[in-house]
């Protein structure tokens, strides 16, 4: 063999590591661009290559294998990465392997189908997770109460409930809004799908949808709410059969008994809670944290993840990733759930200890999974009606809407289910 030849062959061995076998997309305060990175995860995994979820390796880290245009991508996203040869990634693997770290390596490979059940109307507000999917490039439809009754969830492995309220309620923005415009279409709209779905008055209609949604967690769908999407769905899951609303939200009396007829053994996530039924008040149950009683304000609002076992409990441990374990707080006409109120078999993935609130909580239903997360927008504390959305530009790494992007990947996994 000539010397040239010697030289080329030894040059083309030594680039090999340089190139790498191994995109890393790193998830500790390494990374330049959080919330972007999910969005190329899911990216990656739309076009058929599997990627490994390195639970609790720096802040849950992405890793799949190097293609040129994955590594471009990763360059006009604005996300940080690290290129490793086959050696490398085996020695992290090796590493995570380890019965002495709490961490496991978890294979995605298929992006999940996303609805978010919306008003197809404009709302004088805005919804954390339709804002970041779209800020992390990630695809979803919208859908609403027609296509729910259309059985049309069949479609997707993962729903998030829009700022909702089930109850029929519309909001409680009543004795604030309710001689405003879009107030009054909203009330139109939900009269006119009602009586198309032959209900006399929107409360029915919205039983019917949320037992319809039931349905699609039973059957193996993962279910994702936030603020009163979370706490109005049980409620009314509890309240079948009995009339919660008051004249001036569906025409006729309340039934004065309610509370006392409430079927807790129907809902999700909590129990024993006590109806509001002044509609002067803005609050749906005791589920909701009185916000008069919270002694916290912006400064000093947090709560803690509970770290979990990564090889033995890997679906909350995925639900948990992120570069810290303290996030800051954020209120919603939803803001956090008053323990007393949590499901003895609900699972608590953040909390306040010291205020006795649960702001992160999941379980399984039938073949399906929920998470409910209290609060309307991790970056805006106290989020008005008519205020603008959150310029997610400037929170790219924000560790409370990570929680969100954990859910939306979470059903690429999600046969990995508990260890007993």
């Amino acid at each position: 063999m000539n010397k040239s030849l010697l030289f080329t062959l030894l040059a083309l061995l030594y680039m090999v590591p340089a190139h790498g076998a191994y995109l890393l997309l790193p998830m500790d305060d390494a990374q330049k661009n959080h919330l972007k990175a999910y969005g190329i995860a899911y990216w990656v995994l739309a076009k058929d290559v599997p990627i490994e979820w390195l639970l609790n390796y720096r802040g849950g880290s992405f890793a799949f294998v190097h293609q040129p245009d994955f590594e471009k991508e990763c360059i006009l996203r604005g996300i940080g990465y690290e290129i490793l040869a086959d050696a490398q990634f085996a020695s992290i693997k090796d590493q995570i392997a380890s019965p002495d770290l709490n961490m496991d390596a978890v294979r995605m490979e298929k992006a999940p189908k996303i609805a978010i059940y919306s008003p197809k109307t404009k709302q004088p507000w805005d919804d954390a997770v339709t804002m970041v999917l779209t800020y992390a490039e990630i695809p979803y439809d919208v859908v609403f109460d027609d296509e729910v009754m259309q059985n049309e969830l069949s479609k997707y492995d993962w729903l998030h409930l829009h700022h909702e309220d089930f109850t029929g309620q519309f909001g409680k923005f009543w004795s604030s809004y309710q001689h405003q415009e879009w107030y009054k279409a909203e009330v139109r709209e939900a009269q006119e799908t009602a009586a198309k779905w032959g209900f006399s008055k929107p409360s029915e209609l919205k039983l019917a949808v949320v037992k319809k949604i039931r349905e699609f967690v039973l059957g193996g769908g993962f279910l994702f709410a936030m603020c009163s999407a979370t706490d109005t769905y049980d409620i009314a899951l509890a309240a079948d059969g009995l009339d919660i609303c008051g004249p001036m939200f569906d025409g006729d009396p309340m039934d004065a008994n309610a509370t006392g007829k409430l079927n807790y053994d129907n809902c999700f996530a909590f129990k024993d809670f006590q109806l509001e039924t002044n509609p002067y008040v803005y609050e749906f149950s005791t589920i909701d944290v009185d916000p008069r009683s919270r002694t916290v304000n912006e400064k000093t609002d947090f709560f803690t993840l509970f770290e979990f076992s990564a090889k033995w409990d890997p679906v909350p441990s995925m639900l948990c990733q992120n570069h810290t374990m303290v996030i800051k707080g954020f209120m919603g006409q939803t803001t956090a759930f008053d323990k007393r109120y949590v499901r003895s078999d609900v699972l608590v993935m953040g909390e306040s200890k010291a205020l006795n609130e649960a702001r992160y909580v999941h379980g399984e239903y039938g073949k399906g999974m929920w998470t409910f997360y209290g609060g309307h927008d991790p970056e805006d504390y106290q989020h008005l009606v008519h205020e603008p959305p959150t310029d997610l530009n400037l929170f790219p790494n924000s560790p409370g809407y990570r929680l969100i992007l954990n859910n939306v990947l979470f059903p690429a996994a999600k046969k990995k289910k508990q260890k007993t």
